[in-house]
């Protein structure tokens, strides 16, 4: 057996198993019951997937112009799969989204309310933010309607 059969039956199976993973991942996204549990599946598998896959790509042209585009995807992927899962996350929590019996530990919620309660002291003791953040979202609200093509709020 000589280097390029050998290359190929890895890319097959390096292929397989991205495949698998990957299709593990679109499964667990539609059966998983709660947020968390979902954005773990869509993240974990589906890049190890995507790199197997890469991998496969890899051994199968043997071309280093195509390796330093698979490898730019490869980061690029893991970049972006932790920030995106993050800010699901944090939507999530932020809305009520997730399950909270199902947490050890919930160090945002404290968070979320201890900043709500420093923000609301900072109003208290400066009207003119309050008179300002008004404002802006008057703003907000006229421009929002007059994207809708609404006449603006009397």
């Amino acid at each position: 057996m000589n280097w390029d059969n050998f290359a190929d039956v890895v890319a097959a199976i390096f292929l397989l198993a991205g495949s698998f993973l990957t299709l593990a991942a679109g499964v667990g996204i539609l059966r998983f019951p709660d947020l968390l549990a979902r954005m773990h599946a869509a993240t974990k598998p589906q890049a190890l997937g995507l790199i197997l896959m890469v991998s496969a790509e890899a051994l199968r042209v043997r071309s280093w112009s195509v390796f330093g585009l698979l490898l730019l995807v490869v980061i690029f992927q893991l970049f972006t799969a932790p920030v995106g899962a993050h800010m699901v996350g944090r939507a999530g929590a932020r809305t009520d989204q997730m399950r909270k019996e199902l947490l050890v530990m919930d160090e945002l919620t404290a968070d979320q309310q201890q900043a709500d309660h420093e923000r609301l002291r900072a109003l208290e003791h400066n009207p003119e933010i309050e008179q300002e953040l008004a404002r802006k979202i008057e703003e907000r609200i006229a421009a929002m309607r007059e994207q809708e093509g609404k006449p603006p709020a009397e």
